[in-house]
């Protein structure tokens, strides 16, 4: 038996941005981009070691976001913005370091020979081509599809 979803509203399917294009906050600042290397230093190197150890990683996402926001309380003014940047990169140091973590033990396991170089051009090349991938699912997964298919960790 399939389950109806209820009809959704025309006016709730409307996008309405959380900041308004008349505002411009602070966005990409040097205290939001150094506290989100930090704890995504943090919780990669806490990652790496989670997966090496039994396997499985888990998503700091939510954890940097709250600890973004109450590091930030502590400090005065900030703007959701500035958090959203912290949020961002702190999980997708942690996002790479699961990559490298997965990836390389195998190609060691294969044979190949890994210097600290080589290691970094591979993280890099992750690095990029997960962002440019983004850009084309971009507009399918975030823009058309607002309002019936939901984020929990962005929600939260």
């Amino acid at each position: 038996m399939a389950l109806a979803t209820p009809p959704v509203a025309e006016e709730t399917r409307q996008f309405k941005p959380f900041v308004p294009a008349s505002q411009s906050p602070a966005e990409l600042t040097l205290r939001a981009v150094l506290l989100g290397v930090i704890l995504g230093i943090v919780f990669a190197a806490s990652s790496v070691y989670l997966a090496l150890k039994i396997g499985l990683t888990v998503s700091a996402s939510i954890p940097i976001a709250v600890l973004s926001v109450a590091f930030f309380r502590t400090l005065g003014r900030s703007t959701i913005l500035e958090n959203n940047i912290v949020q961002t990169t702190g999980s997708a140091g942690e996002s790479i370091a699961a990559g490298i973590v997965f990836t390389l033990p195998a190609i060691l396991l294969m044979g190949y020979d890994l210097t600290v170089g080589k290691v970094a051009v591979i993280a890099v090349a992750g690095g990029v081509m997960g962002v440019l991938l983004m850009i084309p699912l971009r507009r399918a997964l975030i823009v058309k599809e607002h309002g019936r298919l939901t984020y929990p960790e962005g929600t939260a």
